[in-house]
C-alpha cells in the first residue's frame, strides 16, 4: 500500500510559516518588539492596580447609557435584518436582479468599521448616544442580516415544497414555512450580537459616540489607570450576566 504523500501538508505548513514572517517583519510585530515591551506592560499592569473602587459610582450611569444603547442599536438593526435577510436568501427570493443586489448591500455595511460609522454620525448628529445608536443599528443590522440569510438557505426544503404545492402564497409561505425554522437561530444571533454590541459601544466612546467610552477616554488622558482598571471590571462583570443570561435563553430554544 502506497502511503499518501505529505508534499502538499508540507507545502502548506511552508507558505503559513513565510506568510507569518512576512507579516511581522512588514508589520514591526516582532517577538523581540513584543519581548521589550513586555517590561513597560507590566509597569501599566502596576498602575492598574488596585482599582479605583470609589469610581463606581462615577461609571455606574455612563455604563448604563451604553448598556441602553446596545439594546437600541441591536433590537432596531434586528427588525431592519429580517426583511432584507429574507430577501438576500436565494431560496426565498428567486431573481438574481434582487438578492444579488441585497448581498452587495450587505458586504458594503459589513466593509465598513463600525468605528468609522460612529464617526461619521458624530460628525451628523455631534457628541453624545444618538450616534452611537445610529453605529450601532448599521453594525448590527450588517452582522444578523448575514448570519440569518445564511440561515435560512439552510433550512429543510420539504416544508416549502408542500406549501407550493397545496397552493400557498408567498407570505404563507414565508410565516409557516422559512419563519419557525429559523427562529431559534435568530434569537442566538440577536442574543450574540447584544453581547458583542455592549463591548463595542464602550469602544465607540473613543470617538465621542456616548456611553462608557467617553469616560475611559479621559481618565486615560489623565493617567488614571487605576479608574480605567475599574471600567475595565465592570465593563467584564456586564458582558459575563449577559452572558449568562443568553446562555439561559439559547438552553431553552435550542
Amino acid at each position: 500500500m502506497v502511503k499518501p504523500s505529505h508534499t502538499k501538508s508540507i507545502m502548506t505548513a511552508a507558505f503559513i510559516i513565510v506568510l507569518l514572517w512576512l507579516s511581522a517583519e512588514r508589520t514591526d510585530a516582532t517577538v523581540t518588539q513584543l519581548v521589550t515591551g513586555a517590561p513597560e506592560m507590566g509597569k501599566l499592569l502596576v498602575e492598574m492596580f488596585p482599582p479605583d473602587w470609589s469610581y463606581v459610582t462615577t461609571i455606574w450611569a455612563p455604563m448604563m447609557e451604553t448598556v441602553q444603547m446596545a439594546v437600541l442599536g441591536t433590537t432596531i438593526g434586528a427588525m431592519l435584518a429580517v426583511p432584507i435577510a429574507l430577501l438576500a436568501s436565494g431560496n426565498v427570493t428567486r431573481s438574481k436582479w434582487l438578492y444579488i443586489p441585497a448581498r452587495l448591500l450587505l458586504n458594503l455595511i459589513r466593509t465598513i468599521p463600525d468605528l468609522l460609522f460612529a464617526a461619521i454620525f458624530v460628525a451628523i448628529f455631534g457628541l453624545g448616544a444618538v450616534a452611537g445608536v445610529a453605529a450601532l443599528i448599521l453594525f448590527s443590522f450588517g452582522l444578523i442580516s448575514k448570519l440569518l440569510y445564511e440561515s435560512i438557505e439552510a433550512i429543510d426544503p420539504g416544508p416549502l415544497e408542500a406549501m407550493t404545492a397545496v397552493g400557498a402564497n408567498k407570505l404563507q409561505w414565508i410565516r409557516f414555512g422559512v419563519i419557525p425554522q429559523v427562529t431559534a437561530q435568530f434569537i442566538s444571533y440577536l442574543l450574540y450580537t447584544f453581547e458583542v454590541n455592549v463591548r463595542a459601544a464602550g469602544v465607540l466612546g473613543l470617538v465621542g459616540a456616548g456611553g462608557i467610552g467617553l469616560l475611559l477616554t479621559r481618565v486615560l488622558d489623565q493617567l488614571r489607570y487605576d479608574r480605567a482598571c475599574m471600567i475595565i471590571l465592570l465593563t467584564l462583570v456586564i458582558v459575563l450576566v449577559i452572558d449568562y443570561i443568553s446562555y439561559r435563553i439559547q438552553e431553552k430554544l435550542l
